[in-house]
């Protein structure tokens, strides 16, 4: 292509940009085949591109023979160029249109497209993943991925703000770091490795170093469970904190979420309409209720459970419908929680722990953790875990390890809350399961 050409093809606006108060100027644009209407005379084109979808209008007089016959050979996900004028048309999406002038295809897809882009052929979510690029490529989905886009950005600037400093841990490690945590386990120049489900171990090592850090990063897990909330890999946002306890990254984190809100609603208001989520900016603090409180709620409404059982998702189902929106659960039972946790001093069946909720989905969970070697070498012991396999991390104690806490956040979970989605596929853009490798 000559350098005129290239020039020629560079778009003058995006989609989004084409308004009433355009009308009359030459625009030129490029994007996907969304839809074709025909209706003889006439011939509406719907070009997608990144910012949305425009109306383009063909008349039979508007171009020659030659050109309007090439039209019949367009298709759904085309790609094409196109030049033409803005016209005020009140009857078109935004009130506006653009009469062509010229195009030029610039990419075919294959017919029969094996996925319906514009969604009016209903699939299921094994159709839609295994066609996932087509599929992103409807106007709701792609709205989750921005809104993502927007959450990842405003996290880092929180945290960055709150002087924590952004890390980056291994993935391959030698050592279980949640104890009985499902592992991948991996053959690493012949030796026994696994990757990683938690940066917990090198992100309490780093508070010696830096007090304040935090990672997001892809993590691990040989999850058999096949349900709407789990998932093998998956995106954690951690931080851990030295001279604070569970409290004090509490705080930090209902902090982080309304900050979160607060950035979604700012830059993001059109994809939450485009998805038809209405989100407000919650209040804090986030109510907070003891473990051992809600074991109460829960056995005055007839709910059998033992003091030490976890809650299963029939307890969180029940809870989360008396529990509307974001609050904390604390001071789980010690032998619930992992061998890092520290215990209550002043009654060590319980511990300095914490899960976020959202109605009856779990986001994050956090904790005070152990900051004594002898203590965390005995929890070790009793979670039936061998101190000797985790003598690196030990050794770290030796050197001033200050109190510290900290906490992992799922985002894929908190984005299934602020885009309104009940399946955490959804709101991942190639997820991996027990039985999805592909695409």
């Amino acid at each position: 292509m000559r350098s005129g050409d290239r020039e020629k093809l560079k778009r003058s606006h995006l989609s989004a940009e084409i308004r009433p108060e355009l009308d009359g100027q030459s625009v030129r644009l490029l994007g996907w085949i969304h839809e074709i209407r025909d209706l003889g005379g006439i011939k509406f084109i719907l070009l997608r591109d990144v910012s949305g979808i425009c109306q383009v209008t063909v008349k039979k007089d508007s171009l020659p023979a030659e050109k309007l016959r090439g039209l019949e050979d367009l298709g759904a996900e085309d790609v094409i160029y196109v030049e033409g004028v803005v016209r005020r048309q009140p009857k078109a999406r935004l009130g506006v249109e653009v009469l062509l002038k010229d195009y030029r295809i610039l990419a075919r897809a294959r017919r029969p497209i094996p996925y319906d882009v514009t969604g009016k052929v209903p699939a299921s979510i094994d159709t839609r993943l295994d066609h996932r690029i087509l599929d992103l490529r409807k106007p709701e989905n792609k709205a989750i991925f921005l809104i993502a886009s927007t959450v990842l950005q405003a996290v880092r600037e929180f945290l960055t703000s709150e002087g924590f400093v952004e890390v980056r841990t291994p993935r391959i490690i030698a050592t279980a770091t949640e104890g009985g945590a499902a592992l991948f386990e991996v053959d690493y120049f012949g030796r026994r490795a696994f990757l990683a489900q938690s940066p917990q171990l090198y992100k309490e090592e780093l508070t010696t170093v830096f007090e304040r850090v935090f990672e997001i990063g892809a993590f691990f897990r040989a999850e058999e469970s096949h349900t709407r909330r789990h998932v093998s890999e998956f995106t954690s946002i951690d931080i851990e904190a030295a001279f604070m306890d569970l409290y004090d990254v509490m705080e930090v984190l209902e902090r982080l979420i309304a900050h979160v809100h607060e950035r979604v609603l700012e830059e993001r208001r059109k994809e939450l309409e485009v998805l038809g989520v209405g989100l407000d900016v919650p209040k804090t603090p986030f109510s907070r209720y003891t473990y051992d409180e809600l074991i109460r709620e829960l056995r005055e409404m007839g709910v059998e459970i033992e003091w030490g059982e976890d809650f299963g998702t029939p307890h969180l189902r029940i809870l989360g419908e008396r529990h509307r929106g974001y609050y904390f659960i604390t001071h789980f039972p010690t032998e619930s929680k992992p061998f890092y946790i520290q215990p209550c001093e002043d009654d060590p069946r319980l511990s300095e722990s914490f899960d976020l909720m959202h109605g009856w989905l779990e986001l994050a969970s956090g904790g005070t953790r152990i900051s004594d070697r002898s203590l965390l070498e005995r929890r070790l012991r009793e979670q039936g875990l061998n101190p000797e396999s985790f003598k690196e991390h030990l050794k770290i104690y030796d050197y001033g390890m200050p109190v510290h806490a900290g906490w992992g956040l799922g985002l894929e979970r908190l984005l299934m809350v602020l885009t309104g989605r009940s399946n955490i596929r959804e709101v991942i853009l190639f997820p991996r399961d027990k039985f999805r490798l592909t695409p």
